[in-house]
């Protein structure tokens, strides 16, 4: 059984770690394993578990286990398949007696705080990061309105004192509702509470985090608008930790739920697991993980936009797909095009299913090497994402994105673009970038941007204001 359990998490459990040690996830799951595994020790130092020994249901979470980990392989998301693995640490707790133990734990939430380790930050941004915008956008032109005259908001951006302050993706507050999260979840695992005061006391800090981070953006746009340089650091990393302190703050100071009552150690008759059972279990684990994947999220057939022959004077050079890149395309659909025009790269991926292609320019860059910064959004001409990315060579280059559909949106935000493919906007999305080295001239870097986007006939506002 324990052989059973161990094929159907390797897959998912190297996964992982890949996803810890590799800069495209930019993930620091690891810490909340650190931080499950420290809760562990302290548990069985803390002295014998009372009862009459561990009564871990094995053959359900077993299966549990399974099911999960085939939806996984099936549907060839690596994510889910890593699920299995939060089942896994609650039966360890469970056949452990680390919830018998002067230091008690939860099994349940143990299992929740294991969560945290699988790179969701990336997934949240990519999913609810709109919606997180549009809130924190909103509560944030409230708080600065009572110190300000002159306010005005319009969506995600916000004028204060005729400057422009852009809510973008990273300002979504998806890393700091996450780290809050972390924090209650840890005082649910400890003080294990009510499951309906557990959910109380989550709902509580999702719309505390959701404040923390409007405050943060508030105390950012002052910063801006009294030409203080907040952005760079160490000021802007400070003011984060700031508003997160102010967030957690009255959990940490407040948050004292009764544990729930522990039931009687009365125990049922044990299941006795013969060989029979074991060898179906083995056998049904190596099936599912020798499972050929059928991902539903491929790409249909996609309405590539026609790239130009030239640009601005410079003739077109194809560039090829590398043998990774056009498998990834094979086995999932859609398609990308990368083309040279003198010092401008233009990048194309058309896709009809946003969420298995489209992302942002900073994890492919990040796990290519790149250390990349992110300078913000602009909506003169065309709404754009800029990013500064700097190579293993020290070259340095300026990566500008705009993402499209055929029904002729455009957003700089992968998040805003899947959240309207997933509202049911459908049709083709394409991510378009533009990639110039950071030392041409600024004019004809924007000259070259233009003429890509037009040439692509997407649509441009005239004048550098809108």
């Amino acid at each position: 059984m324990a052989l059973a359990s161990v094929i159907l998490a390797a897959q998912p459990l190297q996964w992982l770690v890949q996803s810890w040690v590799s800069p495209a996830y930019g993930s620091y799951g690891y810490l909340y394993v650190l931080l499950i595994l420290g809760l562990a020790c302290v548990s069985l130092l803390s002295g014998p578990a009372t009862g009459k020994g561990a009564n871990a249901p094995v053959l359900a979470l077993l299966f549990s286990a399974a099911l999960i980990r085939l939806l996984g392989q099936v549907l060839a998301i690596n994510i889910l398949s890593a699920l299995a693995i939060a089942v896994d640490v609650f039966a360890l707790v469970r056949l452990l007696r680390l919830n018998q133990r002067p230091f008690a734990l939860s099994p349940f939430w143990m299992a929740v705080l294991f969560l945290f380790a699988l790179p969701t930050e990336v997934i949240l941004q990519r999913t609810l990061g709109f919606p997180l915008q549009m809130v924190s956008a909103d509560i944030s032109c409230q708080m600065l309105s009572l110190l300000f005259p002159n306010v005005a908001c319009e969506g995600v951006r916000i004028t204060l004192e005729s400057q422009d302050i852009l809510v973008d993706l990273p300002c979504s507050g998806a890393s700091g509702l996450l780290l809050s999260m972390a924090f209650v979840v840890t005082q649910n695992a400890i003080m294990r509470p009510r499951v309906v005061t557990a959910v109380l006391g989550i709902a509580v800090m999702a719309g505390c985090a959701v404040i923390g981070n409007s405050l943060r953006i508030s105390f950012l746009a002052i910063g801006l608008v009294n030409q203080l340089d907040v952005m760079a650091e160490p000021w802007h990393s400070l003011i984060g930790l700031m508003s997160l302190g102010f967030t957690v703050l009255p959990s940490a100071l407040f948050y004292r739920p009764e544990s729930a009552s522990v039931r009687g150690s009365q125990r049922s008759a044990p299941v006795r697991l013969s060989l029979p059972v074991a060898a179906i279990c083995l056998l049904a684990s190596f099936t599912i993980v020798s499972l050929k994947p059928e991902p539903v999220d491929v790409s249909g057939m996609v309405q590539v936009p026609a790239m130009p022959r030239q640009i601005h004077g410079f003739k077109a050079q194809s560039v090829p797909l590398t043998p990774l890149e056009a498998t990834y395309f094979e086995t999932y659909g859609g398609q990308a095009q990368k083309v040279q025009f003198g010092p401008l790269g233009l990048n194309v991926v058309s896709t009809r299913a946003p969420l298995r292609h489209l992302h942002a320019p900073e994890i492919c860059l990040r796990g290519l090497g790149f250390k990349v910064r992110f300078l913000g959004t602009r909506y003169d001409r065309a709404p754009t994402a800029y990013y500064q990315a700097v190579g293993p060579d020290g070259d340095r280059w300026r990566v500008a994105v705009s993402y499209v559909s055929e029904g002729g949106q455009i957003t700089p935000s992968v998040g805003e673009a899947i959240w309207h493919w997933m509202a049911g906007s459908g049709g083709t999305w394409s991510s378009v970038q533009r990639i110039t080295p950071w030392h041409l001239d600024p004019q004809m870097d924007a000259a070259l941007g233009a003429a890509a986007l037009a040439s692509l006939d997407i649509q441009l506002i005239e004048g550098t204001d809108k």
